[in-house]
């Protein structure tokens, strides 16, 4: 316990049994979290929700400069694959609950546009350099051998999102509104409890934004633990996406990760590995989406 939180729990006169440091937030005898505020418009943005009947979220019940206590969730268990389904219905509703169109012009779009195309262009001239230099070596390490043996998915993936966000372009450049959300910005299951309702805790990094970005951050989370073809069906038949807003989320998955090679070799290879099983993945993902909209559009 630092000597901030000490002294938080002593002017107000709060003398713990138990206390127990988990996530970054102090539980007091499993009745309050006493959390570090990061956020000074978090009020508003409950007080928001709150409006718009959206009140899944802890009770505040004190606050100070510093702090923020809440009460304590207990977490009920419940099989994973039904918490993760859970989550996505309540994302789902705080979008749906939050929606409103705002008035934009064409240079809102066009920085998306260049932002997305110069990190493209960046991440292409790196895996360029990255490839020469393993070339040059007579005998591959293993993470090199892994990068090497799939640099043209790599590639793939630069080029698919070249020529999607062109696409993703022109679908928008006339259009002069955009959908915009309140998204929780944090998606994953250690922010999803559940009790005798749902809860989304930690809003800290909330914002008013494009719903894709709460599916962007479950989906990098957690690309590996479900199948994400069925849990973007099951939102998506509650708060189904914009045609735009799924091309854009879609670039957004397949943008490469920078590989840093600031690691052991070992280390490295367990990044390069989850990098190249995260590619295929979300190539799967894609495909199967694309799969399910051929045959609705020929049944159509």
């Amino acid at each position: 316990m630092n000597s901030e939180l000490r002294d938080y729990l002593k002017k107000y006169n709060i003398i713990p049994k138990r206390l127990t440091i988990k996530n970054n937030v102090c539980i007091i005898d499993d009745k309050y979290v006493i959390k570090k505020r990061k956020n000074n418009n978090l009020d508003n943005t409950y007080q928001y929700l709150k409006s718009r009947a959206f009140d899944y979220f802890p009770n505040e019940i004190d606050k100070d400069d510093n702090y923020d206590v809440y009460e304590y969730i207990k977490d009920i268990n419940e099989p994973i694959e039904q918490k993760v389904l859970d989550l996505i219905n309540l994302i789902s509703l705080l979008h749906s609950k939050t929606t409103f169109y705002k008035e934009v012009d064409i240079d809102d779009y066009k920085e998306i546009y260049e932002n997305i195309n110069d990190k493209l262009d960046y991440l292409y001239n790196y895996y360029n350099d990255v490839i020469t230099l393993i070339e040059r070596n007579v005998y591959m390490s293993p993470s090199s051998y892994l990068i090497a043996s799939n640099i043209d998915k790599i590639f793939n993936c630069i080029y698919y999102g070249k020529n999607e966000i062109s696409a993703w372009y022109e679908l928008i450049k006339n259009q002069r509104k955009m959908r915009l959300v309140t998204i929780h910005n944090a998606v994953n299951l250690d922010h999803y409890l559940k009790s005798d309702k749902p809860y989304l805790v930690s809003w800290d990094k909330s914002k008013i934004d494009m719903p894709i970005y709460d599916l962007l951050m479950l989906y990098k989370t957690h690309y590996l633990d479900f199948d994400f073809t069925e849990l973007f069906s099951y939102y998506e038949a509650r708060y189904p996406l914009f045609e735009e807003e799924r091309k854009l989320l879609f670039i957004m998955m397949m943008i490469p990760l920078k590989i840093e090679f600031n690691c052991s070799e070992y280390e490295l290879c367990v990044k390069v590995r989850k990098f190249i099983d995260y590619i295929y993945k979300t190539e799967n993902l894609i495909n199967a989406y694309k799969n399910i909209k051929d045959k609705k559009n020929n049944l159509d």
